[in-house]
């Protein structure tokens, strides 16, 4: 038995998040090499459901849709995993959407970017 058929084998002794998380960095290694991540959010082997988050440079990468459709077809393949979902969360969230009043660095995005003296006000006292 090679050691890729261990990591999809349900007889094997390690839990099913485990073996996820294994295959994910033996098979996909592309995903870290450009930046990204991957985590396990979930791994039922008694419902056979398996959630897969990526971030980091996944976020926002135009081949992202490929990368989560490799995952779900080798994934389900393991005749213990029925259900796989890779989420790959929109760029902007992380910026808190559209309607976030503040960038991440504390500048008013309103008026084009420029800002104002909204919440970004560093008060009378600041040098």
């Amino acid at each position: 038995m090679r050691d890729s058929d261990a990591i999809s084998d349900p007889e094997s002794e390690s839990p099913l998040r485990e073996r996820v998380e294994t295959w994910l960095s033996r098979e996909m290694p592309i995903i870290q090499m450009h930046g990204g991540t991957s985590a396990v959010r979930e791994a039922d082997p008694e419902t056979g459901e398996v959630i897969i988050e990526l971030g980091g440079g996944c976020k926002g990468c135009s081949v992202s849709d490929v990368t989560t459709g490799n995952i779900q077809a080798e994934l389900l393949k393991w005749p213990e995993v029925d259900d796989v979902t890779v989420r790959v969360p929109d760029a902007r969230e992380s910026l808190g959407g559209p309607e976030q009043a503040e960038s991440i660095m504390g500048v008013d995005r309103t008026e084009g970017g420029r800002g104002d003296w909204g919440s970004s006000n560093p008060g009378k006292d600041h040098l």
